[in-house]
């Protein structure tokens, strides 16, 4: 977060926070995660994307519409989408720390953006399928402030 988006946006750095993922004691860490939220007075906007797979953050497929902050295994398809961030011969992570579902869904506002025509399938199954944990991000359909933008690409399979 700090090298991709951080470090390119006027924002000052405590008010960022990102959940350790190297931490000791994934649950522990969670659970810290989690308070510091509530202590802060709750986040005011969730900047999401969306897999191919429909998850957000990296609530996989199967995640369920309570979770909260934890460390959970990557299928296959994030593994491989994800490599592109690490070097060559670099070991590509088969787990993560992640927010959960009710953690973005506690937020006051959340913004999902899309690009490119990968991502259209997971689009319109987050948007025209009922919320489900078969497609995490469809579960955004339960906020009440939740805009999705996204490039034609990205909205190709949105006809009316």
């Amino acid at each position: 977060m700090q090298d991709r988006l951080f470090d390119h946006i006027d924002i000052r750095p405590w008010n960022t926070h990102v959940p350790d993922g190297k931490a000791v004691d994934p649950r522990l860490e969670g659970a810290a995660y989690e308070a510091k939220i509530q202590a802060s007075g709750g986040v005011d906007l969730w900047l999401l994307g969306i897999g191919i797979n429909g998850h957000i953050a990296f609530n996989e497929p199967g995640s369920p519409r309570d979770s909260r902050t934890r460390l959970i295994d990557l299928n296959p398809e994030t593994t491989l989408a994800n490599a592109r961030f690490f070097k060559d011969g670099e070991q590509v992570p088969h787990q993560a720390m992640t927010v959960g579902i009710a953690t973005i869904l506690d937020a006051r506002r959340t913004l999902l953006l899309a690009t490119g025509p990968g991502k259209a399938d997971a689009i319109q199954q987050a948007l025209r399928e009922p919320p489900s944990s078969r497609c995490p991000a469809s579960f955004l359909q339960l906020h009440s402030d939740c805009t999705f933008l996204l490039d034609r690409e990205a909205a190709a399979n949105l006809t009316p």
